[in-house]
């Protein structure tokens, strides 16, 4: 069982600021809830492939969306220079 679709937007949000907020992006709110959502997606895949499971809690997916949300804005950066 997950967040919900209310909380991932909310947890998305905050992620996807956090992530802009750390790696000095120019991102909307927009942009913010998408990052933080797919960041979180991205990086519980790679997590499970490694064994690692975050709890459907709040704090660790707000962690998980923030680094993930990190890695894209990364990912694209250097695929885009």
């Amino acid at each position: 069982m997950g967040l919900g679709l209310i909380a991932s937007i909310i947890v998305g949000g905050l992620a996807g600021w956090i992530a802009s907020m750390i790696m000095k992006a120019d991102t909307g709110i927009i942009l913010n809830i998408i990052l933080g959502i797919v960041g979180a997606l991205v990086l519980n895949a790679i997590l499970s492939l490694l064994g690692i499971y975050a709890a459907n809690s709040w704090i660790p997916q707000l962690i998980v969306g923030a680094a993930g949300a990190s890695l894209l804005i990364w990912v694209y950066r250097k695929v885009a220079s």
